[in-house]
């Protein structure tokens, strides 16, 4: 059974279904899916997560991404470089993407900035974790070391309590394998809309409470929604639950170790029928950020 069930996550990774990345803290990557965002924090922030979805499942998906982004220019430029890699069954994809962001004020608390992405993707197959009858057939020769560019764009407009983004990482829908003018594997666009806002929830601000809501729209999958609520307190620990629409439950939870290092965590627990195949989804992600003479951060960020 469990075979079968992995024909099917390679069928939905080789087309139809999860295409990028798919994150639960999703609120701490969001350099991942809006360019607008480096810089943002105004400081040099460094991120790595790891995920690992379904275990249990032979060949579930893998994620491992490493990202930096800083202001520049007494922020109003911003820089960032990611590297992104997934692994689900015999595919292997690495992506490298450099952000430029403009960042500028709207009012006294707002600001407003504007994104670009610049993307270089490597695509594998393992033909041999393949059980392939025809030996001959073309859809399965010479699919080591696929590149292909892309580019992006985004806006995010945010405040120390508040951001709205909306994005498009990849504008250029390729065609990774052709075989007689049929796609073997098409990247598709996604549209991304991202939201959240903290609220102090006593006068001492010991408390607070921050909602997000990540949606995602790509051809031929249904739309995604994500919705999350965090709660921190004393501006050191995070505990929260988030909600994958028609897909998954989540606990999240987080700790500000020193003034720049962040440590979170994240379970993932399946509603759908795939729940009967795997014990959940674990993800894990560091940030490191270096403060810098720009900006006087009192308080961590909570985004």
């Amino acid at each position: 059974m469990k075979k079968l069930v992995l024909v099917f996550i390679l069928f939905s990774a080789l087309g139809f279904a999860q295409q990028d990345s798919q994150y639960t803290q999703y609120m701490y990557n969001t350099i991942n899916v809006n360019p607008a965002y480096a810089g943002s924090r105004g400081v040099l922030s460094i991120f790595g997560l790891h995920r690992s979805q379904w275990i249990g499942l032979d060949g579930a998906p893998t994620t491992n991404t490493l990202s930096v982004n800083t202001p520049l220019n007494r922020e109003s430029l911003g820089l960032g470089v990611s590297v992104v890699n997934d692994r689900i069954g015999p595919t292997n994809e690495t992506t490298v993407s450099t952000d430029l962001s403009y960042t500028i004020h709207t009012s006294e608390s707002f600001k407003l900035s504007f994104g670009i992405k610049a993307t270089a993707n490597l695509f594998n197959l393992d033909v041999n974790k393949l059980d392939v009858k025809d030996q001959g057939d073309t859809q399965f020769q010479n699919m080591d070391g696929k590149f292909s560019p892309n580019i992006g764009a985004g806006i995010y407009w945010h405040s120390d309590k508040a951001y709205l983004g909306l994005s498009v990482p990849n504008f250029i829908e390729t065609n990774r394998y052709n075989n007689e003018d049929v796609a073997i594997f098409k990247e598709r666009i996604n549209y991304y809309f991202i939201a959240g806002y903290v609220f102090t929830l006593d006068d001492l601000e010991y408390i607070k409470f921050k909602p997000a809501l990540l949606t995602k729209l790509v051809q031929g999958a249904p739309l995604q929604v994500d919705v999350s609520g965090n709660f921190m307190f004393n501006d050191k620990f995070v505990v929260g639950v988030g909600y994958r629409w028609s897909a998954s439950v989540s606990a999240m939870a987080g700790f500000q170790v020193t003034e720049g290092l962040y440590i979170g965590y994240g379970y993932d627990h399946e509603t759908t029928r795939l729940q009967k195949f795997n014990s959940g989804s674990h993800e894990v992600f560091l940030r490191f950020d270096l403060f810098n003479s720009y900006r006087s951060i009192t308080s961590p960020r909570f985004f």
